[in-house]
């Protein structure tokens, strides 16, 4: 079938090239020429595991172009996909729906009848409710439906063609219909659709960031406990997440999360829920976001007890500037964070990453940058392990203690193999994990 996809960022390049790849004709639109001249290039906005290879092959197929024109996109299909960004507005928690209501405002001016509006930004429950009642008024016969988007940095690409579940918020048989030949193919494989009211589609991807940011910061609750219990977060977390109730998935104690959009998200719930009345509903959700900043601090604080008590004249290797591994995003990453923080108690600081020096340079320039390991801990006094990158776990101890002044490591995101890093003459700490604990 023929759809568009409008606005052509993280999340809609990635839906473009995968919708065009199961088959479909796609044109994606954007007011950024730029953008639209690279993607129409096969060079992808952002670095995602396979998308340069989609756009390459569906831009040659001929499933797949890019424009910069509503008038265009309203006469090419009757199915438009909105994938405008959300960012958290300056002044507040909540979201910024400016990028979303320009394009539907753009495209509502040359909709054809019976147009399908489907929306896959994160937005605030209500949204779909409002920009239906608009195109009614403006339109004649366009319809709003929405799809929440569950992608992952890093393994975006995947999710879209391989979903664990699709939701739709319609109020028709016909956008249902739609949505289901939209997805034909994924359906056929068994993933399960969910059909529902808009409202509760825009709260599911709310929702489901809330309670795995919530579950971050329990498990990152019981690390400060352990701590002052001398107890083991990692032995504890991996108890109770064999129970099947719970689960071990994102059970994983350290440094807590960051990234452009589940912070965002979740503050933007919590605002949402305060707006409609049922704030007190979600109040915990506050604590959740206090306990993931506090950890932050944490870090910095044991880093430098570490240190000697002060960063003053030491040098600091950091492994990881990322928010997480699989992305070159540096947007609230907990590890520039630290970093930022340690050099600002007056230690020098040299940080390396597989793929974010480039824009962590960008965002922090006065901090130093080496472009391999051994560069980044030349002559250190301490390391830390903040992004948690299969390329750390595969560094060899004893070629590293070779070169830094100091074999001293403090895993911030608890999954290097302790015990191989002690062998090599390390000392390795992490939070919520006693020193010469038994488990590691």
């Amino acid at each position: 079938m023929r759809m568009t996809v409008i606005g052509t960022g993280y999340v809609g390049a990635v839906h473009a090239a995968c919708m065009a790849d199961i088959g479909h004709q796609v044109l994606g639109v954007d007011s950024d020429t730029r953008r639209i001249a690279s993607l129409s290039a096969g060079r992808s906005p952002v670095r995602e595991a396979g998308l340069d290879e989609l756009l390459a092959k569906n831009l040659a197929s001929g499933r797949l172009r890019f424009s910069t024109s509503l008038a265009e996109a309203a006469s090419f299909a009757r199915t438009h996909i909105m994938c405008a960004g959300t960012p958290r507005r300056p002044d507040s928690d909540f979201a910024d729906l400016r990028y979303v209501d320009m394009a539907v405002d753009g495209l509502a001016r040359h909709l054809r009848p019976g147009s399908l509006v489907v929306g896959r930004s994160t937005v605030p429950v209500g949204t779909a409710a409002r920009i239906g009642r608009h195109l009614a008024a403006v339109t004649r016969g366009a319809e709003v439906a929405w799809n929440p988007e569950f992608l992952r940095q890093g393994s975006a690409v995947e999710d879209t063609m391989r979903p664990e579940r699709i939701v739709v918020g319609v109020t028709s048989a016909h956008a249902e219909t739609v949505l289901r030949a939209v997805y034909a193919p994924m359906l056929r494989a068994g993933v399960p659709f969910f059909s529902t009211d808009p409202a509760t589609a825009e709260l599911v991807k709310v929702a489901a960031n809330s309670f795995l940011a919530t579950k971050i910061s329990f498990i990152n609750a019981m690390a400060e406990v352990c701590d002052a219990a001398g107890a083991d977060v990692a032995v504890l977390a991996r108890a109770v997440g064999a129970d099947s109730r719970i689960g071990a998935t994102y059970l994983e104690p350290g440094l807590g999360f960051g990234g452009s959009s589940f912070p965002r998200d979740f503050r933007a719930f919590a605002a949402r829920a305060e707006e409609l009345g049922a704030g007190e509903a979600v109040a915990f959700l506050h604590e959740v976001d206090r306990i993931n900043t506090r950890q932050r601090r944490r870090t910095v604080t044991l880093a430098r007890r570490l240190a000697g008590g002060s960063f003053a004249g030491r040098r600091i290797a950091v492994l990881g500037a990322s928010f997480k591994p699989g992305s070159d995003d540096v947007r609230d990453s907990p590890a520039l964070a630290v970093a930022a923080a340690v050099r600002q108690q007056g230690a020098t600081v040299r940080v390396h990453d597989p793929r974010a020096l480039d824009n962590a340079r960008a965002a922090l320039p006065d901090l130093g940058y080496a472009h391999d390991v051994t560069t980044a801990c030349e002559n250190a006094d301490l390391v830390l392990h903040l992004t948690p990158w299969p390329e750390y776990r595969a560094i060899e101890p004893g070629a590293l203690a070779a070169v830094v002044r100091t074999p001293l490591l403090l895993d911030a995101r608890n999954s290097l193999d302790a015990r191989r890093w002690r062998a090599a003459g390390w000392s390795l700490h992490a939070l919520g994990r006693p020193i010469g604990g038994t488990s590691w």
